[in-house]
């Protein structure tokens, strides 16, 4: 088969996204979320009586713990095709990479399947986060001492 032809077959067939859509969609999830945090901060401080410190470190385990929940039992991925990277971006979705890898290597056992594979797809996240902490903080360092 040409190269063109094949070119215009895939193209025929791939479906089109909605662009503008999902980054409205994205937008009102995310701020959702946002919503969501607080709500979960001014309960955990006005209700528990927890600093307000403490409270958000309460309220991102509660978010994590939620997030891998729905992983395990399968509700996550179809509320993400709905709500697009307005749940993937916060917390949420590096919670699910590192649980939905360790439901995928479960199997293989404690130590070789959950402790050698729970970080293969959010592993990446981790290093170049630190990394990118450690040069700007090089920078900004090094900028402030200028």
């Amino acid at each position: 088969m040409e190269k063109k032809r094949y070119k215009d077959l895939v193209d025929k067939y791939t479906p089109k996204e909605e662009i503008f859509y999902n980054a409205i969609i994205a937008f009102i999830i995310g701020g959702i979320m946002g919503v969501l945090g607080q709500a979960l901060i001014d309960f955990y401080s006005y209700y528990l009586t927890i600093p307000t410190k403490e409270a958000t470190v309460c309220m991102i385990v509660t978010l994590i713990f939620l997030s891998c929940l729905l992983t395990s039992l399968g509700f996550f991925d179809k509320f993400v095709n709905f709500c697009k990277c307005g749940l993937i971006i916060p917390i949420t979705g590096f919670a699910h990479a590192t649980m939905s890898a360790a439901l995928e290597y479960r199997k293989e056992g404690f130590i070789t399947g959950l402790g050698a594979n729970m970080l293969k797809l959010s592993g990446a996240v981790i290093i170049f986060g630190v990394v990118s902490a450690w040069t700007f903080s090089l920078l900004r360092m090094l900028i402030g001492v200028i």
